[in-house]
């Protein structure tokens, strides 16, 4: 990076404060061993068992000609640019129409993808390396404050080109690379993260894929196996990995991303694209948000497979009274047995104090 960063724009980083406070960069231990993961076994029925993706809208922004990443925010978007000479983070409404720009005084070599801290930091990975001749990489945090700051990180074993950033429910942050022969590498920091220093990742675990007959992206049959982005749900119970053509869903439990990867997940056949990089969860956590380089660009809705969407919240009020069973979320059978048993209680309490004097 060039220069340190210098926070600019309008009230983009009040909007995006999502929750309490965490850790930007909550780490693992530096001795967190390598851990494989087994080839991703994809359900045949997957696809079937979702509902018909939706276009929500058309992005023509001029400066997100080269979208790379997306975050839902509510019922808004933010969304990113791959590419450029000054970081710029874009506020789309429901109608994909820009309502602010967030900069950073900083020239990015090549960012790849986005998240949002529950903090409300964005972070954004400036970890592409088309070629594999980066030294580092580095991770730019844009706070609500408007503050900034640059973390730089090196790779283990040498350069790697990565598209997708996850970002824990704590905060640590996962990069997993984009590998022509479909076995990527994810790597976390070793260590806490020093601003305007280099840190050293660890290669903690590694994602198979392997191919989909799936059709879509710039450079055919290989685009199924190469990972171009990722997201972490909103609620912290599911975690996605997207090629040019499928996306990969796995359940979350806490902040173990190492161990979420190490089950198999349900793979969703994307609506074919150009280059589609940018994936994000709905604010509800029901589907997904997918969307391409080039204008104009689909901001796609693709709901999740019923066996992976997450249930609705349920909503915040009094404690179901104990006779109001059929809202209390029993089964009918439990409902049945619990009503019997009151109706015991009753009958035996009646008839104790009709033994009374």
């Amino acid at each position: 990076m060039r220069g340190r960063l210098l926070a600019a724009g309008g009230a983009l980083g009040a909007l995006v404060v999502l929750g309490s406070a965490v850790p930007a960069a909550a780490l693992p231990p530096a001795d967190v061993p390598p851990a494989d993961v087994p080839p991703a076994d994809v359900p045949a029925a997957a696809e079937d068992a979702a509902a018909a993706p939706t276009v929500q809208c058309q992005i023509t922004e001029p400066g997100l000609a080269e979208l790379s990443g997306l975050v839902a925010v509510g019922d808004r978007v933010l969304a990113m640019n791959d590419g450029g000479d000054r970081v710029a983070v874009h506020l789309l409404d429901p109608a994909c129409q820009v309502i602010d720009v967030h900069t950073a005084a900083v020239d990015p070599y090549d960012p790849e993808d986005m998240a949002v801290a529950a903090d409300g930091t964005v972070w954004l990975a400036d970890t592409g390396d088309n070629t594999a001749t980066r030294t580092t990489v580095a991770l730019l945090a844009l706070r609500p404050d408007r503050t900034t700051a640059v973390y730089r990180l090196t790779y283990p074993d040498g350069p790697h080109d990565a598209e997708a950033l996850l970002l824990s429910p704590d905060g640590t942050p996962y990069l997993v690379t984009k590998e022509v022969l479909g076995a990527s590498g994810v790597y976390s920091p070793a260590a806490g993260l020093v601003d305007g220093g280099t840190v050293a990742l660890a290669k903690v675990a590694t994602v198979n894929l392997t191919f989909t007959g799936t059709p879509g992206g710039p450079v055919g049959q290989a685009g199924q196996l190469l990972v171009t982005g990722g997201a972490v749900a909103a609620d912290g119970r599911h975690l996605a990995l997207r090629t040019y053509t499928d996306a990969y869903v796995w359940p979350l439990t806490g902040n173990d991303v190492v161990g979420a990867l190490a089950a198999t997940p349900v793979r969703i056949a994307l609506p074919e694209s150009p280059q589609g990089e940018a994936i994000s969860f709905t604010a509800d956590n029901l589907a997904l948000l997918v969307a391409s380089e080039g204008l104009p660009s689909d901001l796609t809705r693709v709901p999740l497979a019923t066996e992976v969407a997450a249930p609705p919240t349920p909503p915040v009020g009094p404690v179901p009274r104990f006779t109001d069973l059929t809202s209390s979320g029993l089964s009918p059978i439990t409902s049945a047995l619990i009503a019997a048993a009151v109706a015991t209680v009753v009958v035996w309490v009646a008839g104790r104090l009709r033994r009374r004097p």
